[in-house]
């Protein structure tokens, strides 16, 4: 298998780390069946969401990559009040795949960085000692400590989910 970039932003500060792949064509449809394949608890498995801020007199410009528990679903009024505007939404596929260069599935924080995205944590994930997020690449999953992720992407903690 190639290495990914977000292997490579991992490998170059040094960060371990543990890669799971799994059949990207196949199908699954809950985080259950994501998690099952992972072999990890449904809890400690992140997806990466593109969200786009709806306020023109907002602080915040930058489009935000939040990561939250597959089994979750964001809530965004939540976050908005958590990051302070007033108006979010979630991007298109089509929005989230140019904006990313990656296709759904394979959007990466670690795989993003400087590349003019915030980058969120769900404050669900402050339980956790190891997180599974993507590893840039459809079918690609890396494991690695919670506090390697956030001190890496600079993530910052919010409240996105209920």
């Amino acid at each position: 298998m190639n290495k990914t970039n977000a292997m490579r932003v991992l490998e170059a500060r040094k960060i371990p780390y543990e890669i799971f792949v799994y059949d990207a064509a196949g199908e699954f449809h809950s985080a259950a069946e994501a998690a099952a394949l992972l072999g990890a608890p449904v809890e400690a498995v992140y997806k990466t969401l593109v969200v786009l801020n709806e306020d023109a007199s907002g602080s915040r410009k930058k489009p935000l990559l939040v990561m939250v528990a597959s089994a979750r679903e964001i809530d965004l009024r939540v976050l908005a009040k958590s990051v302070g505007v007033k108006k979010l939404r979630m991007a298109t596929k089509k929005e989230a795949e140019q904006l990313t260069g990656a296709q759904i599935g394979g959007i990466s924080a670690l795989a993003q960085l400087n590349k003019g995205f915030e980058i969120l944590l769900d404050e669900t994930a402050n339980t956790l000692e190891w997180i599974h997020v993507s590893g840039g690449a459809r079918g690609v999953d890396l494991k690695l400590r919670v506090a390697d992720l956030v001190r890496v992407t600079n993530a910052q903690w919010v409240a996105a989910t209920e």
